[in-house]
């Protein structure tokens, strides 16, 4: 009992270890959408409805390298800086299946033939699944009640139209104000983009966050090696797949590596191309934030829309293979983290400073000084 413990908290503090950073990345990225992105330039390219609002927000989302932790955030903050739902959920579901870095090492892990479906099918599982979306009514959304202003006014000649009324002058003496108003606009956005990543967006998220972990740190423990590999081939192997990939949490890069081995331990390539889909694009606690953020119907949607397009693009790419005689290829390299070290340990205690209010409150002064 006391070697199950310990491997427990081994494997939460290897879970937190590894997501710490990332999610960093997305609060700060978060952030500066809310505090640089204009609410109308988020509408007119994120906003809207229909095909063309999701189809640029799966593109745009397609090559950022945000895994499943990191994406949560910064697609709240898209959210509340105007995007649409619709967009919003291709975002959601774009950004962690897939990105650059994971294609590569698809590719190096995989072979072609996989560094090429599984984008494709990320992009195809979010526009099916926002134009999904789409379908449910504004006032069915359950909008969030905590909103910031971070765009607030701070003194004289700081505000956007402040700022464009001083520069409009060709008077040098304006001209100067101007280059001065400006550069005191631009360090007070990113002094509120910190201090709502940190403070409101974080807060948000944080209880939902630390559940994931934790129950991915359980599933780690409990779940035998070589227990996924026993269920093989055809459509069982694929619901097993995405039975246990909804809930486990687990980004695109680090996912590749576990699917490699699965090959090589005997699953079929439609059942692992269903959990590279679905583990990065869901999680527990992505779940609860969708809930919480979107509401019930659009979450019900969500998660049949990535199971659904997950499970067809796995059975056309068992087709596609046995039609075509292609083959996946598999070179199993060492798993290994692709995080330093030093940098990973860095962010996890940076992480959970910000979380405790005590030390944060130390904290924040200096990004408002």
């Amino acid at each position: 009992m006391g070697d199950l413990i310990q491997q427990l908290g081994q494997n939460i503090w290897a879970v937190y270890l590894d997501t710490a950073i990332w999610l960093l990345f997305g609060l700060i990225a978060a952030g500066l959408v809310k505090a640089y992105v204009p609410e109308d330039a988020m509408k007119r390219w994120l906003g809207g409805s229909g095909f063309s609002a999701v189809g640029r927000a799966a593109l745009f989302g397609a090559p950022v390298p945000l895994c499943s932790c990191s994406v949560l955030p910064a697609a709240i903050g898209l959210h509340r800086a105007g995007a649409s739902k619709e967009a919003t959920v291709s975002f959601l579901i774009s950004t962690p299946e897939t990105s650059i870095d994971s294609v590569a090492v698809t590719y190096a892990l995989m072979g072609p033939v996989m560094a090429i479906y599984r984008p494709v099918s990320a992009l195809v599982s979010a526009i099916v699944t926002g134009m999904m979306v789409a379908f449910v009514k504004d006032e069915d959304i359950k909008q969030s009640t905590h909103t910031v202003d971070i765009n607030k006014d701070d003194g004289s000649c700081s505000a956007e139209s402040d700022v464009s009324s001083c520069c409009s002058s060709a008077d040098s003496e304006q001209s100067t104000c101007c280059e001065s108003s400006l550069k005191h606009e631009n360090d007070g956005k990113l002094k509120r983009a910190l201090r709502y990543a940190a403070t409101d967006l974080l807060d948000d998220i944080s209880s939902w966050m630390a559940f994931g972990i934790v129950f991915a740190g359980i599933m780690m423990t409990l779940i035998p090696d070589g227990w996924l590999a026993q269920w093989g081939q055809g459509l069982t192997a694929m619901l097993v797949m995405l039975l246990v990939g909804i809930p486990m949490y687990i980004c695109a890069v680090a996912s590749t590596p576990v699917a490699a081995g699965l090959l090589v331990a005997g699953v079929s390539p439609g059942a692992v191309l269903v959990f590279l889909l679905v583990g990065p694009a869901t999680n527990i606690a992505g779940i609860m934030l969708v809930k919480k953020e979107l509401g019930n119907r659009v979450t019900m949607i969500y998660l049949a829309g990535i199971s659904i397009v997950s499970l067809v693009m796995g059975l056309l790419l068992e087709w596609g293979l046995s039609s075509f005689s292609l083959q996946i290829d598999t070179s199993l390299l060492h798993q290994h983290n692709f995080m330093p070290y030093e940098l990973s340990l860095a962010g996890a205690i940076l992480l959970l400073a910000l979380i405790i209010p005590k030390i944060r409150n130390t904290l924040i002064p200096f990004f408002s000084k």
